[in-house]
C-alpha cells in the first residue's frame, strides 16, 4: 500500500462559510459582531446583543458565563501577585500601602478585561459552530427539548 493510494482529505462539518478563528476571536475582543465586524456585540457592560444590526447574525445562543471569568481571573492574578512580589523585593513599604497600591489596580484591570475576554468566547464559540451557532437543525431529544 503506496501513500498515493491511502491518502483522502477528511472534512468535519460544513464548511459552506468559512469562519476564521482568529478573526472572530478578534472581533469579539473589540466588541464587534465576530461574523461581520461592524455590529455591536454587547447591548450593556455584559450583556450581548440578541442579534447583530448590521447582518442580523443572532447572538443569543452563546454560553459564554463561566469562562471569561476564569481567563480574568489567570491573568490578572499573575499580573498583580507578579507586581506585589516585585515591589516586595524592590521598596521596604508597609503591608497597607501595598493594599492601597494593588488592590485598585486588580480591580480595575479586572473591570477592563473582562468585556474584552467574553466578546472573544463568544467570537470562538461562533467561529466553532458552538451552542447553536451552526446554521443546521438543532438536534432533538427523545423528550422533545432541544439540549
Amino acid at each position: 500500500m503506496s501513500a498515493q493510494q491511502g491518502s483522502e482529505t477528511v472534512t468535519f462539518g460544513d464548511n459552506s462559510a468559512e469562519r476564521p478563528l482568529g478573526r472572530s476571536i478578534m472581533r469579539g475582543m473589540a466588541n464587534r459582531c465576530p461574523a461581520c465586524g461592524g455590529g455591536r456585540l454587547f447591548r450593556a457592560f455584559l450583556k450581548p446583543v440578541d442579534s447583530c444590526a448590521a447582518c442580523g447574525a443572532e447572538m443569543h445562543h452563546h454560553r459564554s458565563d463561566d469562562l471569561p471569568p476564569y481567563i480574568s481571573i489567570v491573568i490578572i492574578g499573575h499580573i498583580a501577585v507578579g507586581g506585589f512580589m516585585m515591589t516586595d523585593m524592590v521598596f521596604s513599604v508597609p503591608m497597607w500601602v501595598h493594599f492601597a497600591i494593588w488592590v485598585p489596580i486588580t480591580i480595575l484591570a479586572a473591570l477592563l478585561t473582562l468585556q474584552p475576554i467574553k466578546g472573544g468566547v463568544i467570537g470562538l464559540q461562533w467561529a466553532l459552530r458552538m451552542h447553536g451557532f451552526d446554521e443546521k437543525q438543532p438536534k432533538v431529544q427523545i423528550d422533545g427539548s432541544s439540549h
